[in-house]
């Protein structure tokens, strides 16, 4: 019975996926096929039965939202996503770059709010009875992974994989990414990160929210860097068990097709990352091998063309006549 109720769970949320991809107008039509020809996805949707394919689901549904421009209802899916499992994070440094492009700062300190109350609400039970215990528990990020279940480093020494200075590493690693890429990719055309934060604080010191100077994000702009950042996170990741591929899979086809790399690498590209993820039990060759792979897109990615971010007020006008 679960499994019927989970295989459920993926179509629907291979539904989201594809209305995402659909919207973007990225990739092309043929290499949608891509998304449904996972043997490890189908084994953690179906087989497994992991919490995780829940949490990505509404990680899918808060994004396809945003496309749709529902930023307070996207934010409240998201803060559900959170609930169900923490990893859903590594989305939140690009999409509040989102937010504060696309909102002004009382939208996104309303949202923000909204995406609270779900937090405090599906945590009161456990709140009011043993407050410290789930604070301290719920949101631990400090938890130490098993060596042998690492797809990603298995490659690196037991010793050095559980010590600290490793972890912290990897955490610096993460935010000079997000850091780097924020302000030269996200922020370039506003100047750079300084520069968009500046002129959103002259914005606010003059209350200058006006309808008149407000901009449209592109579709492709909101879902770039929200895969992007999350890719990011994937990258740097101390472990990534067999059940995480689930947090970037579905991203794969569309991050490839962001590159400037020609078709036929692409697909190798993603065929590699595929067998990696189905060596059981990994060891430290394709840990080693899935690494360097994770690499090649990120400088893809970083390579790629910078877009304008925001859709053209009379494009869009035209557009929504269209409607």
């Amino acid at each position: 019975m679960l499994q019927i109720l989970f295989g459920f769970l993926y179509i629907i949320n291979l539904g989201i996926v594809l209305v995402i991809y659909m919207k973007t107008d990225v990739v092309p039509w043929w290499a949608l096929s891509l998304l449904c020809l996972s043997k490890r996805i189908h084994s953690i949707f179906v087989l497994r039965l992991f919490n995780d394919c829940f949490a990505m689901t509404l990680l899918h549904a808060s994004l396809a939202s945003f496309l749709y421009k529902r930023w307070h209802l996207g934010l409240i899916i998201f803060s559900g996503a959170v609930s169900i499992k923490m990893n859903v994070l590594l989305y939140a440094p690009p999409l509040f770059l989102l937010m504060v492009k696309a909102m002004d700062i009382s939208g996104v300190i309303s949202a923000l709010a909204g995406a609270a109350l779900v937090q405090i609400l599906l945590g009161l039970p456990f709140i009011l009875s043993h407050p410290f215990a789930y604070i301290s528990r719920a949101f631990n990020l400090g938890r130490v992974f098993i060596h042998f279940w690492s797809v990603n480093f298995k490659f690196i020494p037991e010793p050095l994989f559980v010590s600290k200075e490793f972890a912290v590493s990897l955490l610096i690693a993460h935010l000079v990414l997000l850091v780097a890429f924020t302000h030269y990719r996200w922020c370039r055309h506003e100047g750079g990160l300084l520069n968009f934060l500046h002129s959103r604080f002259l914005s606010l010191k003059r209350s200058d929210f006006s309808n008149s100077s407000f901009k449209i994000l592109k579709k492709e702009h909101i879902v770039t860097t929200m895969f992007v950042g999350n890719f990011i996170g994937i990258l740097c990741a101390r472990s990534l068990h067999y059940q995480f591929y689930s947090w970037y899979f579905y991203s794969l086809p569309y991050l490839l097709w962001r590159t400037p790399f020609p078709t036929l690498l692409r697909l190798i590209l993603f065929i590699g990352v595929e067998i990696c993820w189905n060596v059981y039990p990994s060891n430290a060759y394709s840990s080693a091998l899935l690494l360097c792979l994770h690499l090649v897109i990120l400088w893809g990615l970083w390579s790629a063309p910078s877009e304008y971010p925001y859709l053209d007020n009379k494009a869009y006008k035209e557009k929504r006549k269209e409607k």
